[in-house]
């Protein structure tokens, strides 16, 4: 097995992006099956796993997730429509021992978690030179209409995956002093 070293895996980090733009070409399923096991193996508070994933690729239903994304903003997620694959994310039951410790100290490890799941399916992506966003701003009523969600259940996540049509951005992050320091705030 041929592992990425830390150079390597740090390049895929800074090569990942939020792409909104989509050719018309499919992802091949073991591609998106590589994608989904990277989310599916995501480490999670006290093993709950507290997620769900809803692959979805009939057109049809690509096309009215899209309009759920839109917020009946003109222009808001707009791009969604091309994205050949869009995966949503479910938040499920955490276990008792994450719920006790998520009272406990009053953190909702469920989100930790899902969002843990999601950045390695979006890494998993840029590894399969595949582009992702993940889209937080959707009417989350209609997303469980449309994939009969049960109604106790929270969307939490919409994520685009498709080959990237744009080339990469230059990154924009603060400077590593503004957001890291040692033994001290």
């Amino acid at each position: 097995m041929n592992l990425p070293g830390g150079e390597e895996l740090l390049e895929l980090i800074r090569l990942r992006q939020s792409d909104r733009n989509y050719p018309d070409r499919a992802v091949e399923k073991e591609k998106l099956e590589r994608i989904l096991e990277a989310g599916r193996l995501s480490p999670s508070a006290c093993n709950a796993q507290p997620w769900r994933f809803i692959v979805v690729d009939k057109r049809e239903l690509l096309e009215r997730l899209s309009e759920a994304a839109s917020g009946k903003i003109p222009g808001m997620n707009a791009f969604a429509s091309k994205a050949p694959v869009q995966i949503v994310v479910v938040r499920e039951r955490a276990n008792l021992l994450s719920k006790i410790g998520s009272t406990i100290k009053d953190k909702d490890y469920s989100l930790i978690d899902i969002g843990i799941a999601a950045a390695n399916m979006c890494l998993q992506a840029e590894a399969e030179k595949l582009g992702s966003c993940m889209l937080g701003w959707f009417d989350e009523k209609a997303v469980k209409k449309i994939l009969n969600i049960p109604a106790s259940k929270r969307v939490e996540l919409i994520i685009t995956i498709g080959y990237p049509a744009d080339p990469k951005r230059e990154k924009k992050r603060k400077p590593a002093g503004d957001v890291i320091s040692y033994n001290s705030y």
